[in-house]
């Protein structure tokens, strides 16, 4: 069985009788504790400067110094060792001074006992590592609080000038884009004027196969006037402003449904529009969504000896959410993440015509609005798309 090591007292005082009395105190404690002596401040200091000591008991007056700066020196020469003042000076200013500035206790000689200049030896010891865990955990958390300062301030530089180049790319590709598309126009006219020019005047001397090779040149001058137009549209939803205001969806989807009626003239279509809300939107561009959406549900049912539309309102994970809901040909949803791309199509346009920017539109018009659009479906058995607003408020 290990017995603990005597805890080391310097103990600094003149007075030859009062220290016999203390070290004969502090010797009744079963060799908890060794004492050493010494008189002056000077040499004092010199001990500490040694190390070893674990506690000071400190007599202010000293042949060498008195008061306050006693203990200051002491204090400044070890700031890891604990001192516990043990004088003859019963002032309480100075206590509260010494206490104030560092000391663990201020005893009056002739008031302590052996169990009391024990225990105080003990907790001036234990406060001591106590304060200084706690003043090292406090040094831990300013420079971890400063490291996550560092940090926040460094990501938001860093997003900060990630945000602007993002803009100013994709400013540069909406310019590009509406550029291009505005520089294809001219010639996409020539080549489908002189086409038709050459139809004209050539026409009884072409053979059946150059007739047909022409009228393929223009099917496909109007086809790709027809991307470079709504490559248009997609370019300048960039530039414009949303002027959002409260609208009823109803009024905005009854008047896209009536545009459409031309398309599905001839055909069995059920239209089931659910009681929609007024929202905070821009009435115009949300046009835009409505037909997007709905023109593809009237084309992809096309198939169907009776289509069926429905248009609602439901709640998707605690959100208010709209669709648009057809039961078409659909398609596979292991494609869905090509769905809303620039001239990305999931069907072949034999069957189905199109330029693949039309959802690429209704994405760019939804995220404008703070919100999402997906889609679900299955192939042979339908669509469903869905979207949210988050539109600012209306001034």
């Amino acid at each position: 069985m290990t017995t603990a090591s005597p805890v080391r007292i310097l103990l600094v005082e003149d007075n030859p009788g009062d220290v016999l009395l203390i070290e004969e105190t502090l010797a009744g404690r079963h060799g908890a504790f060794a004492v050493e002596s010494v008189e002056r401040l000077s040499a004092a200091l010199t001990r500490l400067g040694a190390g070893g000591i674990e506690v000071v008991l400190l007599d202010l007056k000293l042949p060498d110094s008195a008061g306050l700066r006693t203990f200051t020196a002491v204090q400044a020469q070890a700031p890891d060792v604990p001192i516990v003042v043990l004088t003859g000076l019963s002032d309480e200013a100075l206590a509260v001074s010494t206490v104030r500035d560092g000391a663990q206790d201020y005893l009056v000689k002739g008031q302590v006992d052996g169990d009391l200049l024990g225990r105080t030896i003990r907790y001036a010891i234990e406060r001591h590592h106590v304060r200084r865990q706690l003043e090292s955990s406090e040094q831990q958390l300013r420079a971890a609080l400063e490291q996550i300062r560092n940090l926040n301030q460094d990501l938001e530089r860093r997003v900060a000038e990630r945000t602007s180049e993002l803009a100013a790319a994709y400013k540069e590709l909406e310019t590009f884009t509406y550029s291009v598309s505005h520089d294809l126009r001219a010639p996409l006219r020539h080549m489908s004027g002189f086409a038709q020019m050459l139809a004209e005047q050539m026409g009884s001397h072409l053979s059946p196969t150059a007739r047909d090779s022409l009228e393929r040149i223009q099917q496909r001058a109007v086809q790709m006037g027809v991307m470079v137009d709504d490559l248009l549209k997609l370019a300048r939803l960039g530039r414009q402003p949303l002027n959002p205001r409260l609208t009823p969806l109803t009024e905005i989807v009854g008047a896209v449904i009536a545009e459409l009626e031309s398309e599905v003239a001839g055909r069995p279509v059920e239209w089931q529009v659910r009681n929609l809300p007024a929202v905070a939107c821009d009435p115009g561009l949300l046009g835009v969504v409505f037909t997007n959406l709905l023109s593809n549900a009237v084309k992809y049912t096309r198939p169907r000896a009776l289509a069926v539309i429905e248009v609602g309102e439901t709640t998707r994970d605690g959100e208010r959410a709209f669709f648009v809901k057809d039961n078409g040909v659909g398609f596979d949803m292991q494609y869905a993440d090509r769905l809303f791309g620039v001239f990305q199509r999931l069907h072949r346009k034999e069957d189905f015509e199109g330029t693949g920017v039309g959802l690429a539109t209704v994405q760019r018009i939804i995220h404008k609005h703070g919100g999402r659009i997906w889609a679900e479906a299955t192939p042979d058995r339908g669509a469903s798309f869905y979207f949210t607003l988050n539109a600012p408020a209306p001034s």
